[in-house]
């Protein structure tokens, strides 16, 4: 990827929730370490630190996926492609990132109404009972985030600037 991809409004919203992703990973990890030394120390964990690290941990891993997605960092198969014509491969890439959005965008939508039933339902988790809702919420502008990327990453292999 060029210097010039990382800028504008996509490259910005993408690179600030790769932060909030590891921010949010490294809280993970410092609650499970915290939690590992209070259960070596007094025999008794942070309460519901399995609920707060996997919650976590997922908005973390949405976090860096628009990022990679953008980078197309992702896992790439090219072996097919190989010899082709550099200007032909970004056009099949192009393609398939533009799968890949129409996937996130499902996601997105998917999330969103399941944010809405655990929002209507009351679903918490089991030990703290903290409301599920919000996690899948921001989810799903995780996924959207991803599409979003994707588009962009299309955009750029169509008119060249990558691939």
């Amino acid at each position: 990827m060029s210097e010039g991809a990382e800028r504008g409004p996509v490259a910005t919203a993408v690179r600030a929730l790769a932060l909030a992703g590891g921010a949010v990973l490294l809280a993970t990890a410092l609650l499970t370490c915290f939690s590992v030394g209070r259960r070596w120390a007094t025999s008794q964990p942070v309460q519901g630190d399995f609920e707060l690290v996997s919650l976590g941990s997922g908005l973390a891993v949405l976090g860096f996926l628009a990022h990679g997605t953008l980078r197309r960092t992702n896992i790439l198969v090219d072996s097919f492609t190989t010899w082709l014509p550099r200007p032909v491969v970004a056009v099949i890439d192009a393609g398939w990132m533009l799968v890949w959005a129409a996937v996130a965008l499902v996601l997105a939508w998917r999330l969103g109404i399941g944010a809405a039933e655990t929002l209507r339902s009351g679903t918490t988790t089991m030990v703290l009972g903290l409301p599920t809702w919000w996690a899948v919420g921001l989810g799903a502008c995780g996924f959207a985030m991803v599409a979003l990327a994707a588009l962009h990453a299309t955009g750029r292999l169509l008119r060249g600037e990558e691939g």
